[in-house]
């Protein structure tokens, strides 16, 4: 909580205008959008950083290793991660870290920097909690789209990524297997949620429709995840396709294509 204490004269004085202006300053910056950067490459990372600061849209840290980005998710509060696979030589153990960081921060909102969108990087960094998908080799203006949206709450994928995605869907999924394992009969309104979450409803669309709060939505989100053996929003999806539970297009749900030429589909 912010204190601000005037002088008298100052109150008195003409002055008072750069008072007006120091709380609109304050004001701006609670509105920032908290990223936290990590990559292994030091001064990519450092580059990124200054970058988004310049913005004035961000409030951006550096991590370059993952003990420091353990630390800063530990002590701090941050609206979206954005991580490179570079804490390892195989793109996929990089992944496995993401993982890692999703089970310890699930109130965190991921996006992963990939040097190349081959297909199984993409599926396998949707599969471990990524909300967004970004090749380094694109803009920095559409990375400042991605953030903010994935912050949001939609999940950003080019259209290359999400027939990916779809490909993936004719193969097994590591999530059909856990579901058939241990899955547990859904209520008649955690499957009702679940079928709006894979259609593409946000969580604040769906409380709309139901008449109910955000916060019980999410709880029941929480229980349908326990249940399925799902862990995210996209997994919940494809899981649900796999099945063929949902059309594969809705038109009131459908991705919207930004100038970028990047799709945004709906929270994640």
């Amino acid at each position: 909580m912010w204190r601000l204490i005037i002088p008298r004269k100052l109150l008195q004085s003409s002055s008072l205008t750069c008072v007006f202006i120091l709380l609109e300053s304050v004001s701006n910056s609670c509105l920032r959008t908290r990223v936290l950067v990590a990559d292994a490459v030091a001064m990519s990372c450092q580059l990124l950083v200054d970058a988004l600061l310049l913005t004035n849209r961000f409030d951006a840290v550096v991590a370059t290793t993952p003990d420091e980005v353990i630390l800063l998710l530990d002590h701090g509060r941050f609206d979206v991660v954005l991580i490179a696979t570079t804490f390892s030589q195989d793109p996929l153990d990089g992944l496995r870290f993401v993982n890692e960081i999703r089970d310890l921060h699930r109130e965190a909102s991921i996006v992963v920097l990939l040097d190349t969108l081959e297909r199984n990087l993409v599926v396998e960094a949707f599969r471990s909690g990524a909300q967004g998908i970004f090749s380094r080799s694109d803009s920095f203006q559409a990375l400042c789209k991605c953030i903010l949206c994935v912050h949001e709450g939609q999940v950003w994928a080019s259209s290359a990524e999400i027939g990916h995605v779809l490909d993936a869907l004719v193969d097994p999924l590591p999530i059909e297997t856990r579901a058939l394992s241990s899955s547990r009969p859904l209520s008649k309104r955690e499957e009702e949620i679940a079928h709006m979450v894979a259609e593409g409803f946000s969580n604040r669309q769906i409380s709309e429709r139901l008449d109910l709060s955000e916060h019980t939505i999410k709880n029941y989100l929480f229980r349908v995840f326990e249940k399925l053996g799902v862990s995210t929003r996209v997994e919940l999806t494809l899981y649900a396709l796999k099945r063929g539970k949902v059309p594969r297009t809705r038109p009131e749900a459908a991705p919207r294509l930004l100038p970028s030429g990047n799709l945004v589909a709906s929270e994640n």
